[in-house]
């Protein structure tokens, strides 16, 4: 444990407690005052409030929809099942900037629906309430669909056969033992919505800001590093407070109840209402899921001399167009984004790896903590951490602000707890035993782990993999901040060309994001194709 320990105190901990100390130090002195003063500010009030509703909000709503999708994945067998699941799942491993540029293509000035019935809602809460469960629905249909599909529905029948009707048998006897999962699947997605900057950077406007946006905005823009730490703390609080009872909730499911193989509960639809609630759920997917991404694509496409592929050839030169908004072609952000994502993939699997393998090895309440605290790069400000990273590693022996490690880095901090996560229900699941023999023949702990953990994981390292590989690809919150100018990430490309005016920057900006929502998909495709049922939470 002793790796991932100093791996995230000197890569995590370090910039964030530091970043926080200069904002309410003064003269060597804390100035806790400055809390209760920030606090008090009636525009960081209107924040406060925004960022909490507007996440209760999109939680309610993703939970709305996805909960027949979770039934239907779970009771249910029919043709093109698991691509209909590699499909709900490729925008949770999206990129924020490609899902705010995919519903600002559909939704904002000059989309589709305002092209077509003059609909707008680029500046409106809708937008963004819409986005956010487009990004979530796969996390409520996984975790909860997950648990469903491992219920026996015989108790369900037997309360029917007793006199409950559908609804009542369903009511006292599936959902208690869904509940933990429902639970869970509520508290991460309140958790990504609470901390949402992508999408709300695109969507929101000045008139929106999450605490998240905000942070950035004080950093960025305005240099006011006491409101930026005060509001980092607020956020910090509130992020740990979520994981706990998420921790909670895990446990609880997880000696909760007696389950069964999901092979023996899902069958072929039977009857007119199944069939609709399946042809409900396929249209689900097709509005909420593909009508964005496929707007995202036809945008691309859309030049001033019709459709072709003259956006994407601009993305091969500097400066097309009049524009300076690089200082090398576009096109290069592709290769920079696929070589730091493959290093930071590399890094978040030893450092996943060698926690989650601890983390099976020990029990107590300190394991448990640290278990949490893995967790807590999902929702503590990408900004600060960006932000603390030039701050903090500028001297010996540390000076690595201007090298290129600095991005994949920042990168793995979000790819650990998917690693962490996959890995860790998939070691739990194996027999003590096993090891123990090995050690008893003479075998090494690393031989052990070799000759015994490694052969039952494969699967699930690959799947690890292929997540952490997504989400570095998209990391976005920190990578702003400390990719330099002549290497920008994808993520970074297409918020400065959005950050533009001019058709051409736009179009540039559509390409890019469809050249990154490929990469993610096939990657997430890659993955499905090999991973199992117990491959982790994710």
């Amino acid at each position: 444990m002793a790796v991932p320990v100093a791996f995230f105190a000197l890569f995590f901990a370090y910039p964030v407690t530091a970043i926080v100390g200069r904002g309410l130090k003064a003269e060597g002195a804390w100035q806790f005052g400055r809390i209760g003063e920030v606090l008090s500010r009636p525009d960081i009030l209107d924040v406060l409030w925004f960022t909490t509703w507007q996440a209760l909000a999109s939680t309610a709503l993703t939970l709305l929809i996805a909960l027949p999708g979770a039934y239907v994945f779970a009771r249910f067998d029919f043709p093109g099942k698991q691509v209909l699941r590699a499909v709900v799942t490729v925008p949770f491993v999206l990129p924020t900037v490609v899902v705010g540029t995919a519903f600002l293509a559909l939704l904002g000035r000059g989309g589709l629906l305002d092209e077509l019935w003059g609909v707008r809602l680029d500046t409106t809460v809708w937008a963004i309430l819409l986005a956010h469960v487009f990004f979530n629905y796969a996390v409520a249909v996984r975790t909860v669909g997950g648990l469903w599909s491992q219920l026996d529905p015989r108790q369900e029948e037997a309360a029917r056969v007793l006199g409950a009707g559908r609804f009542a048998a369903f009511r006292r006897v599936t959902l208690p033992a869904l509940a933990p999962a429902v639970a869970a699947a509520a508290l991460m997605v309140f958790l990504f919505t609470f901390t949402s900057f992508g999408v709300v950077q695109i969507l929101g406007g000045p008139a929106y800001s999450t605490l998240e946006v905000e942070i950035y905005r004080q950093t960025a823009q305005l240099l006011d590093l006491p409101t930026a730490a005060v509001l980092t703390l607020v956020q910090f609080a509130a992020v740990g407070g979520i994981l706990a009872v998420h921790a909670a909730t895990v446990r609880r499911r997880e000696r909760a109840l007696k389950l069964v193989d999901p092979a023996q509960t899902s069958r072929r639809p039977r009857g007119a209402g199944q069939w609709a609630l399946l042809g409900g759920v396929l249209l689900t997917a097709l509005l909420l899921i593909l009508l964005p991404l496929g707007v995202l694509v036809e945008r691309s496409l859309d030049g001033p001399g019709g459709y072709g592929f003259g956006y994407y050839e601009a993305l091969q030169s500097v400066g097309a167009g009049g524009s300076s908004t690089f200082l090398v072609p576009p096109l290069e952000a592709v290769g920079n984004s696929l070589r730091y994502a493959l290093v930071a993939t590399l890094i978040a699997l030893v450092i996943g790896g060698l926690a989650a393998a601890a983390l099976t090895r020990r029990a107590g309440r300190l394991v448990r903590g640290f278990d949490a605290l893995l967790m807590l790069p999902l929702g503590v400000s990408a900004v600060t951490v960006g932000f603390g990273f030039l701050i903090t590693l500028d001297k010996p022996p540390l000076d690595l602000r201007t090298s290129w490690i600095l991005v994949p880095l920042a990168q793995a901090l979000v790819g650990v707890p998917f690693v962490v996560r996959t890995m860790l229900p998939v070691l739990r699941a194996v027999d003590d035993r096993l090891r123990e023999a090995a050690a008893v023949l003479g075998a090494s702990p690393l031989r052990a782990w070799r000759e015994v953990d490694l052969p039952l994981v494969r699967r699930a390292v690959l799947v690890a993999a292929g997540f952490a590989f997504a989400v570095s690809l998209g990391e976005f919150g920190a990578t702003v901040f400390i990719a330099r100018p002549d290497n920008p990430t994808l993520p970074v490309a297409v918020a400065r060309l959005l950050g533009r005016s001019g058709e051409l920057n736009y179009g540039q900006a559509m390409a890019l994001s469809t050249i990154l929502m490929l990469v993610c998909a096939v990657s997430l495709l890659l993955l499905e194709r090999i991973r199992t049922d117990r491959s982790g939470e994710f």
